[in-house]
C-alpha cells in the first residue's frame, strides 16, 4: 500500500511520529493508501527549513522564480495522465472532469503566475520639485496555505503559485481527505529542481497542523479555503496575532433564471452549475430561483435532464456524477435531505443514496436530487449542502428574486440568465456576491479578484490581487 511523504527541506520524508491515517477511495470505500499524521513537530521542522530558504529565495530575481514556476507548469503538464488518474482516485470525481478542468487549471495557476510576476509592478507618485515617493513590494515572509478537498490541486497551486511568485517560502497543508495529488507535486518539484525548502508540504489533520501553521508566531501570513466554520476559527487565533489573512469559504449560490433567457443554453448549463463534481464545488447554483412564466417548463426539462446523468465509477467515461469524497461527507448530504423532507420539500428526482455492484459496492454515491416546495428562509435553503442536492423556486418579479437570492449569510457566486441587458446590469449591481455570472458558469479570467462577501470569506484571490496579498508595501520618500 502507498504510504505518502511529507515534502520538508527538498525532501519526503516520514512524519516525526512515524504514525499514518488512512485514505480512502471514496468510489469503493476502501482504504487504498497511508498519510502521514503530522503534528506541530513536523510543522516546526517546515517552517525551519521555510525560514532559512526565504534568505535567498526573497532576492532571487524575478525572472529565476517564474523559471522555476514554468517548469513545473510544464511538469504538471507532462504528467496529466498520471494527476488526473491520481486525483480522480482520491476524490471520487470522474477521471474526465479531472483530465479537462482540474490538472489543467493547476497547470495555468504555475503558469499565470510564473509570467504575472515579471508584469508585477509598484508605484511612483511626484510632488512635484518637493519631493518622489516610490513603493517598494516586498515579500512577507513563510505563508501558511491550507487548501480543501473538493478540488484539490487546482486549489492547492491557486494558492503556492503566487506565493512563490511573491518571493515567499511557503508551508502549505493539503485536506487529508484527497492528499494524493499534493504529495505528487512534491515530487514534481524536486524533479524540477526548486531549492530546497522554499516549499514545504505537511500532511495531516486540521486540529494537529493547520492548527499549528496558524497559530505559529512566526508565520505571518495565512492563506485558507475551505468552510465557513473553520474560517471562524482560523480568523479568531490569526487576527490578535495581527497576521495578514485570506479566507476563501462556503457558498449557497443563487441561479437567477429570467424568461426572456437563451433556454437551450440555460438548461445545458444549469445542468452542469448543479452537479459537477457531484456539487461539490463553492461556485454551484445550489438555489435555482425561476420565473413563473416559464417554471413548470424548466422543472420538467431539468428533471429530464437531471435524469440522465450517469451515476458511477468515476473511471469510466461514461460517467457524469461520481462518488461523494468521503463516507461522513456522504452522511451529511443525505441528512439534509431528510431535513428538506421534514421542512415540507418534495423530491422531484433522487433523493437517495445509490449502491453500486461489484468492487464500489461500498462506495459514496447519491443521486442528483432535486426539490421543490421549500419556503426561501428554511434551513435546506439557507445552509451549505456541498453536494448533488438543488432546490427550484418561482419567482413573479426581479425584486422578489433579488430578496430570494440574498437572503443567506453567504455571498461568494451568483448566476443571472437573461437577454435584457439592462436587466443583467442591474442584477449584477444589486445581488450580493464576490462574481456575478451572466448567461454563463465558471468562466474564469485568471486575471480577475476572485472571492466572495459577508461569511463567503475576506480578502481576493487571483490576479495582481494574489501577489499584492503576499507582498508588503513600503512607501519610500525622497526629498529632492
Amino acid at each position: 500500500m502507498q504510504q505518502i511523504k511529507n515534502y520538508i527541506n527538498g525532501q519526503l520524508i516520514e512524519p516525526a511520529s512515524k504514525a499514518y491515517l488512512d485514505n480512502y477511495n471514496p468510489a469503493t470505500g476502501k482504504v487504498y493508501s497511508l498519510i502521514p499524521d503530522s503534528d506541530e513537530k513536523d510543522v516546526e521542522l517546515a517552517y525551519a527549513a521555510a525560514k532559512n530558504a526565504f534568505k535567498e529565495w526573497s532576492i532571487t530575481p524575478k525572472e529565476k522564480r517564474s523559471q522555476y514556476l514554468l517548469k513545473i507548469a510544464a511538469l504538471i503538464e507532462k504528467n496529466l495522465d498520471k494527476l488526473s488518474l491520481a486525483e480522480s482516485i482520491d476524490n471520487g470525481k470522474p477521471l474526465k472532469l479531472a483530465k479537462s478542468i482540474d490538472i489543467p487549471r493547476a497547470a495555468a495557476n504555475f503558469h499565470f503566475y510564473g509570467t504575472g510576476i515579471l508584469h508585477y509592478a509598484a508605484h511612483a507618485h511626484s510632488m512635484e520639485e518637493t519631493a518622489i515617493n516610490y513603493t517598494l513590494r516586498q515579500p512577507v515572509g513563510v505563508a501558511g496555505c491550507i487548501s480543501p478537498w473538493n478540488l484539490p490541486l487546482y486549489l492547492f497551486t491557486w494558492k503556492i503559485a503566487p506565493a512563490l511568485a511573491a518571493g515567499c517560502t511557503v508551508v502549505a497543508k493539503p485536506s487529508e481527505v484527497t492528499p494524493m495529488t499534493a504529495f505528487l507535486l512534491s515530487e514534481l518539484c524536486i524533479e524540477a529542481g526548486l531549492p530546497a525548502g522554499v516549499l514545504n508540504i505537511v500532511h495531516g489533520l486540521g486540529p494537529k497542523v493547520g492548527n499549528a501553521i496558524v497559530s505559529h508566531k512566526d508565520i505571518p501570513l495565512i492563506s485558507f479555503t475551505g468552510g465557513t466554520a473553520t474560517g471562524k476559527h482560523i480568523a479568531s487565533i490569526a487576527a490578535p496575532m495581527f497576521k495578514k489573512l485570506s479566507l476563501e469559504l462556503g457558498g449557497k449560490n443563487p441561479n437567477i433564471i429570467f424568461a426572456d433567457c437563451n433556454y437551450e443554453k440555460m438548461l445545458s448549463t444549469t445542468l452542469l452549475s448543479s452537479f459537477s463534481n457531484q456539487g461539490q464545488i463553492c461556485l454551484c447554483g445550489s438555489r435555482i430561483f425561476v420565473e413563473r412564466k416559464i417554471y413548470e417548463k424548466f422543472k420538467t426539462d431539468f428533471i429530464a435532464k437531471t435524469k440522465t446523468l450517469n451515476v458511477g465509477d468515476p473511471l469510466n467515461e461514461n460517467t457524469k456524477v461520481g462518488a461523494i469524497v468521503s463516507k461522513t461527507h456522504h452522511e451529511k448530504i443525505l441528512s439534509y435531505i431528510d431535513l428538506a423532507k421534514t421542512e415540507g420539500g418534495k423530491i422531484l428526482c433522487g433523493g437517495k443514496a445509490l449502491k453500486l455492484n461489484g468492487e464500489h459496492a461500498d462506495g459514496y454515491y447519491i443521486e442528483p436530487t432535486i426539490i421543490e416546495g421549500l419556503d426561501y428562509k428554511c434551513r435546506t435553503n439557507q445552509e451549505e449542502i456541498f453536494g448533488p442536492v438543488v432546490t427550484i423556486t418561482p419567482f413573479d418579479t426581479e425584486e422578489e428574486a433579488l430578496k430570494m437570492a440574498n437572503s443567506t449569510i453567504y455571498g461568494l457566486a451568483s448566476i443571472v440568465w437573461t437577454e435584457n441587458l439592462t436587466l443583467a446590469h442591474r442584477i449584477a449591481n444589486n445581488i450580493h456576491a464576490g462574481i456575478v455570472w451572466i448567461n454563463c458558469w465558471l468562466l474564469r479570467d485568471l486575471r480577475t479578484p476572485f472571492g466572495g462577501v459577508k461569511a463567503s470569506g475576506v480578502g481576493r484571490e487571483g490576479g495582481f490581487e494574489a501577489l499584492d496579498f503576499f507582498t508588503e508595501p513600503k512607501n519610500v520618500c525622497i526629498k529632492l
